[in-house]
């Protein structure tokens, strides 16, 4: 009895793992014009996708899975998971793998359907294990059936302790607690371990294996998801379980799917072994003898589920998916996810309401298949696919662009352990599957980008995280310095980052050596010790290229540090004046004595030029020829960066020839009834720079404000401090000398008048009001005091004479209550 569709020689190539039957039939696959190969996995999909490009060219093969679709124009073969397989695209040949999963109860019916009713027109290739070999006689007695023998010899090696596993091996658990509980063993007494579950997406399990097939880590744990076409160097498979949840109930693994994993041992025809730790009990000697000789019982019925579908209603649909099977090797299994959702959509009264033509029905049924890799609460899938559904079945019928924005936005976060990335990723997959259908959003390649970058970025991370939980990263390195070969491969970046083996240790800035955050003090030291040559070759470089470099790649911070190239290497300290400071550099372990010499001498004579441009008129001042008490005066100005009280350098005033003034007065020189200043040094680039080296010299740091300030407040900075910043401290305020210059010669006019008309323009000057202005005036030796019946200004009168016409007497300005003068008000100003 036959219920394939006969179509073309079928064959089946049957055997157990490590035969060559899926290089087999690719093989065959490209000596067709066209085909078409299904594989149970999205990860063996893409894998064998690239090599079939990497041999015939992007153009002519196609990718199809259920969440990532790559068709060109005119494909000539296409790579499918086995579910989405283009069937109404007929093709010369048509290969399916794993045809054994026919059995499995989940996704049997699928493979059974391929089974069934998938043909080539000229050829059909079924691949999987013996142990369907009878039920393929009996559904389709046409196949040709051939068995291949396994290239390499698998055999039994017993219990070993998990410290006594030799390296490259694998080790099986089956639930993710003893997963990451192994991996922290492996990692604690073998240096680290890559880790492959099924719940990892596929860029995430892929970088995983290919640190294992890199040599970075020499074990792996991993659940059954490494038993199914994985190509990997596994030498030894040591299972640390043998019973699994299989969706209903914890049950022991069968002799077959053990057989299924323990065959990743021993690729092409290098020998394997496999056994269990000695958590566990050992394997019965038949059993171990059955997987030695790949001797399975076969498999007695597979899963099947009707295609012929009624779409008349939801009900209908329901009845035909519950159908029973034609013949007695076939069994219906537990209704699937999909059928379950279907279920609970269908008691909701506006999925009802919808669903009232075949249409609808069918878009209903397409929903319901959309995945749920999450595998969390059921409710929480079926509300998202209830939503799915009842924007499809709008007048638009489209999903909103703005509600998958949010959705994916949603889950476009880094943040989170192990377990919270692994969810996001999962959620993003769904959506991944989503975007893949064109006909439910207005731009569907938009949505498929964004997915598959989230997606990227979550996996990315979570490799990451797994690579800080589960691997130490000295291990590779100490194994190769343990050698003696001296192969560590470190090297410095374009960024500077200094990489050892792949690993950023740190990075260099400017000339310095800043370590990784986050490593232990053991990873860290070793990283430094191994890189330590590149380094110091590095910041040698460096020194030379500082050396030769212009003056302008320099600069100094507001708080005294050198900069080169816009990064710390030095700083400013308190040097004899405040003109004369030192130069330290940062803490460095990696300048030799004869570089930090040289790095010195570079910096100090830069800071000399640089002084000389910013500050030019005390260094003209000093070298000008100058008599005694001149000098006198350029030596004091040197020494405060600009500025004397002149009762401190009285008698050099007095003394002063007037040839030697006027040298003085070109300088810049001003000599104030209180202060003699250097007025170009008030500009702001040069006021900055000695407020710099006055914060220097006195260990404090440059007042905000400073640049174009007149007044500030005085508190907070000494008096000496200030002086050196060009400012003189009257009372609570700290004013600029030449403000002072101006204030003096505004209340010397006042005291000549006897009255002064317009003392804003002290507030001003002064920068204050209220008590600070009457202590500002204190410090000149007048005094403020309040009268009501004061006004405000006062006009000098004048006597009148018989040829000058009446003068109006000036009345006072009004002045706004809110105003900063409105408090001088009833204040009259004496001497």
């Amino acid at each position: 009895m036959s219920l394939s569709e006969n179509q073309g020689r079928v064959r089946a190539v049957l055997g157990p793992t490590n035969t060559g039957k899926t290089y087999l039939a690719i093989e065959r696959m490209l000596g067709h014009a066209t085909g078409m190969i299904g594989f149970p996995l999205r990860l063996l999909a893409r894998e064998n996708y690239d090599r079939i490009v990497a041999l015939k060219g992007r153009r002519t093969v196609a990718l199809i899975t259920g969440e990532e679709k790559i068709i060109p124009p005119r494909p000539r073969w296409f790579v499918c998971t086995v579910e989405s397989m283009p069937l109404d695209r007929a093709v010369d040949f048509l290969a399916i793998d794993e045809i054994q999963l026919c059995a499995d109860r989940e996704r049997g019916h699928i493979f059974t359907d391929r089974l069934l009713h998938a043909r080539g027109r000229e050829e059909t290739m079924l691949l999987g294990s013996d142990t369907i070999a009878p039920l393929l006689r009996r559904l389709i007695p046409e196949a040709q059936i051939e068995t291949r023998p396994r290239f390499s010899t698998l055999t039994y090696a017993g219990a070993k302790k998990l410290t006594r596993l030799p390296r490259r091996s694998a080790i099986v658990a089956f639930s993710l607690n003893e997963v990451y509980g192994l991996a922290e063993l492996v990692r604690r007494h073998r240096g680290g371990t890559a880790v492959v579950l099924g719940a990892l997406s596929p860029r995430t399990r892929n970088a995983q294996v290919a640190m294992y097939q890199a040599g970075e880590v020499d074990f792996m744990v991993a659940t059954d998801a490494i038993g199914m076409g994985l190509n990997m160097e596994i030498d030894h498979v040591a299972f640390a379980g043998t019973r699994k949840y299989d969706g209903e109930k914890p049950r022991r693994l069968t002799p077959a799917e053990i057989g299924q994993i323990a065959g990743r041992a021993g690729r092409y025809q290098r020998d394997g072994t496999f056994g269990v730790t000695n958590n566990i009990a050992p394997l019965d000697d038949e059993l171990a003898v059955a997987i030695e000789g790949h001797q399975y019982d076969t498999i007695d019925r597979l899963c099947w589920r009707n295609r012929d579908l009624d779409f008349a209603s939801p009900q209908a649909l329901i009845n035909s998916l519950s159908a029973p099977p034609p013949v007695p090797v076939l069994y219906r299994p537990r209704d699937g996810e999909d059928m379950d959702v279907l279920k609970s959509l269908v008691t909701d009264a506006d999925v009802r309401a919808r669903a009232t033509n075949p249409a609808a029905v069918r878009l209903l049924w397409e929903v319901c298949q959309i995945p749920d890799f999450r595998k969390v609460m059921e409710d929480i899938h079926v509300r998202l696919l209830r939503r799915v559904y009842l924007y499809l079945t709008t007048n638009e019928a489209r999903l909103p662009g703005d509600w998958i924005r949010q959705q994916l936005d949603r889950l476009d976060n880094l943040d989170g352990d192990i377990d919270t990335l692994t969810q996001r990723i999962a959620h993003v997959r769904t959506w991944t599957y989503i975007s893949h259908r064109a006909d439910w959003l207005a731009d569907s390649a938009q949505w498929q980008a964004q997915a598959r970058r989230i997606e990227d970025r979550l996996s990315d991370a979570l490799h990451e995280r797994l690579l800080q939980r589960f691997v130490d990263r000295r291990a590779p390195i100490m194994a190769k310095q343990r050698q003696g070969d001296g192969a560590v491969l470190s090297y410095v970046d374009k960024s500077g980052d200094v990489i050892v083996e792949g690993i950023c240790t740190g990075r260099i800035a400017g000339l310095r050596f800043l370590r990784e955050g986050g490593q232990d003090r053991a990873e860290s030291r070793m990283l430094v010790s191994a890189a330590r040559p590149t380094i110091a070759l590095e910041i040698a470089d460096r020194v030379g290229r500082l050396a030769a470099d212009e003056d302008a790649s320099i600069t100094l911070s507001r708080d005294g540090r050198i900069r080169w190239h816009d990064v710390e290497i030095a700083y400013l300290q308190k040097g004899s004046t405040p003109l004369a400071p030192d130069i330290a550099l940062m803490r460095n372990e990696f300048l030799s004595r004869d570089q930090r010499v040289a790095v010195l001498a570079r910096l100090n004579r830069w800071l000399e030029r640089y002084l000389h441009r910013r500050l030019y008129p005390l260094f003209a001042a000093r070298n000008a020829k100058l008599g005694a008490a001149a000098r006198g005066i350029a030596f004091r100005l040197a020494e405060t960066l600009g500025a004397v009280p002149r009762s401190d350098a009285l008698a050099q005033v007095t003394s002063l020839q007037a040839e030697d003034r006027k040298k003085l007065s070109g300088i810049g020189l001003r000599f104030g009834a209180h202060c003699l200043y250097l007025a170009p040094l008030l500009k702001p680039s040069a006021q900055r720079l000695r407020a710099i080296l006055a914060a220097v010299y006195a260990g404090g740091s440059v007042p905000p404000g400073l640049d174009h300030a007149l007044s500030l407040p005085a508190a907070g900075v000494s008096a000496e401090m200030w002086h050196h910043m060009g400012f003189r401290v009257l009372g609570n305020r700290a004013i600029r000398y030449d403000n002072v210059e101006r204030l003096a010669a505004a209340l010397r006019k006042h005291a000549k008048q006897g009255a002064f008309e317009g003392n804003a323009a002290l507030v001003k000057l002064a920068g204050c009001e209220g008590d600070d202005f009457a202590a500002v005036l204190a410090e000149f030796g007048y005094t403020v005091s309040a009268g009501d019946k004061t006004p405000l200004f006062e006009a000098k009168k004048r006597p009148a004479t018989a040829k000058r016409s009446p003068k109006v007497e000036p009345q006072p300005r009004a002045v706004k209550p809110d105003s900063p003068f409105a408090k001088l008000r009833g204040l009259t100003i004496a001497r």
